[in-house]
């Protein structure tokens, strides 16, 4: 039903805000995010990313599809540079410097208290995520001049693989 919005899309500049009611509603979105992170192919998926601003985000590093819900806290250690891209940015890849090492505060899709943490990947995903949730894209992590050339470059070619 939802499709992947894109850079200028602005659901990706808006803060989420938090999900009040865990029910069927809520099972039904996770699913469908699950689905669509699969479908596009991606190891993650935030709402905003499908033009919904709720605090949910769904991810695969490699252990089956987890939901984190209203994240309030992310703790972040270590420094690793990584290429990472964003499916709201398809078909670009930056070398990204980030915590190796992330663990997050959330609650599942029943509304229990759950903790998510991991290195490399997983901590990179959780980061990245949680920071979809607070409107931010994956360019404001490239220098001022890297993001001026990121943005000049989709101005000029467009999504690569996208029917525009």
């Amino acid at each position: 039903m939802n499709e992947i919005v894109t850079f200028g899309h602005p659901s990706l500049k808006s803060k989420s805000v938090n999900i009040t009611e865990f029910d069927e509603a809520l099972k039904k979105l996770s699913e469908r995010m699950i689905k669509i992170m699969y479908e596009a192919p991606g190891v993650g998926l935030a709402a905003p990313q499908i033009g919904i601003n709720k605090n949910i985000f769904v991810f695969d590093a490699g252990e089956g599809p987890n939901v984190a819900v209203n994240p309030k806290k992310i703790e972040v250690e270590g420094s690793a540079v990584f290429l990472e891209g964003c499916l709201s940015l398809p078909g670009y890849y930056w070398e990204i410097e980030r915590p190796e090492y992330s663990k997050i505060y959330c609650q599942d899709i029943n509304g229990e208290d759950i903790t998510y943490e991991g290195e490399e990947l997983i901590g990179r995903v959780l980061q990245h995520e949680y920071e979809h949730l607070k409107g931010k894209l994956l360019l404001s992590s490239l220098s001022r001049k890297e993001r001026k050339e990121a943005i000049k470059k989709i101005a000029l070619n467009g999504f690569p693989g996208n029917d525009l």
